[in-house]
């Protein structure tokens, strides 16, 4: 994990998790760049047996509620697979303002990459009780409507509102009812 004050103490808690793309770079604007996400969360569901509650991918961060086993370093593969993917992406479109942005923006102990993709850390804030729960939830769903891309939550594609709507998101969640 990146130098953080924030820290998993409980494995059987959710976690509400923030993830930033360095310098607020507005990344996930790109419906493909997206889709790497989603698909790693769901591989993070069906392979690593994380419980996915909910999420929202705004333009340049993501925020996830999660619960599992060894959630880190979970969360460490999932950025480092969806930065690596980012950047093969990046130089397969030929990117190269984007490319460029990623490594002037990369920290200076970042000394086995040339780009930098994630902030450091992911902020972990653990949810003790239903209440929270819902705060967190309704936190997430609402992000792009107090962003202002959208009037309802559930008009945004990269949220987990419609799956708490009844109906199919683009990717399952495990549903939590408060």
């Amino acid at each position: 994990m990146g130098r953080s004050r924030y820290k998993f103490h409980e494995e059987h808690y959710p976690y509400f998790i923030t993830s930033t793309v360095i310098q607020g770079l507005p990344l996930f604007m790109d419906a493909r760049i997206c889709n790497t996400l989603l698909d790693a969360l769901t591989y993070a569901q069906h392979v690593n047996k994380v419980l996915l509650y909910a999420y929202v991918i705004m333009p340049n961060h993501i925020h996830i509620i999660v619960e599992g086993e060894q959630l880190s370093a979970r969360l460490r593969a999932f950025k480092s697979y969806t930065a690596r993917s980012i950047i093969n992406y990046l130089k397969a479109n030929n990117k190269r303002r984007t490319l460029a942005e990623l490594k002037s923006g990369k920290l200076d102990n970042h000394k086995d990459s040339e780009f930098q993709v994630w902030q450091e850390g992911f902020h972990p804030k653990q949810i003790s009780n239903p209440k929270m729960m819902e705060q967190k939830m309704n936190y997430i769903h609402y992000n792009p409507v107090k962003s202002g891309f959208v009037s309802s939550p559930e008009h945004w594609r990269y949220s987990s509102a419609l799956n708490y709507e009844g109906e199919d998101g683009l990717i399952p969640v495990t549903l939590f009812s408060c």
